[in-house]
């Protein structure tokens, strides 16, 4: 198991995250079940894992894609710095 994991996804788009990826596992399992080729069952498959990674980094609220690339979004930073000797002061933004 990775350590380090962050929330690095906000509440809104953890949301939209998991009503998405249910909307595309559930959306792909239907149309598997009437797939007639090999290559739209293919794809009725990738779409139902997309929707579980969506489901699964909404719900834990981490997106490995984004430690990757190093992206943080602006509302859940928290930047420290020193604003005279031996003082620090949170700002958002």
């Amino acid at each position: 198991m990775a350590t380090g994991w962050k929330v690095n996804i906000t509440p809104a788009e953890r949301v939209g995250r998991i009503l998405l990826g249910l909307l595309g596992a559930v959306g792909g399992i239907l149309l598997l079940a009437v797939s007639p080729t090999i290559l739209t069952e293919t794809l009725e498959l990738l779409l139902v894992l997309a929707g579980v990674d969506l489901v699964a980094t909404g719900a834990t609220g981490h997106c490995p894609l984004y430690q990757k690339l190093g992206y943080l979004q602006r509302s859940l930073r928290r930047t420290w710095w020193p604003t005279s000797p031996g003082s620090t002061r949170t700002v958002e933004g």
